[in-house]
């Protein structure tokens, strides 16, 4: 074996072209990541106002703050997983754009300032679901369905 071949071997991404990622793939992340952000951001809005406010319960807000900024990750993770293409990462960007629609109509149901941020919601996760069952993108992620053959 040549040092040429073996160099071809072990770095087989110098030899491909990068394929370009669909648009649709694209706005997908972008939707998982704003909704990512939102809930960390709102988990340190939270993890602050409740050290700062000594009036209501400090275990229950540092717990619900906690609790928020963890399920932000999940999001982020799935949206760097889509950026980069890894066919994983779907499942968790489907799942949180599922569990987003009942929180949109609950904050709908509100009937206050909340509504606006329950549409928002909605047509983020309404969004993201579009996206995501798109032809385009399970392409991409190399994902196919039963019966059809992986090109």
């Amino acid at each position: 074996m040549s040092s040429a071949s073996s160099a071809d071997t072990t770095r087989p991404e110098q030899r491909t072209e990068p394929e370009s990622r669909p648009g649709r793939l694209t706005a997908a992340a972008a939707v998982a990541g704003v909704e990512g952000l939102a809930l960390v951001a709102g988990g340190l809005v939270m993890l602050v106002t409740s050290l700062t406010d000594r009036s209501g319960d400090l275990t229950s807000a540092l717990m619900g703050a906690a609790t928020l900024v963890a399920l932000g990750l999940i999001p982020l993770v799935a949206a760097r997983g889509l950026w980069l293409r890894r066919s994983w990462s779907r499942g968790p960007a489907v799942i949180t754009q599922v569990l987003a629609l009942p929180v949109a109509w609950q904050l709908l149901q509100a009937n206050s300032v909340m509504i606006p941020a329950g549409i928002a919601l909605a047509l983020l996760a309404v969004t993201g679901l579009v996206l995501l069952a798109s032809p385009s993108t399970t392409e991409a992620l190399g994902i196919t369905r039963p019966g059809q053959d992986k090109a």
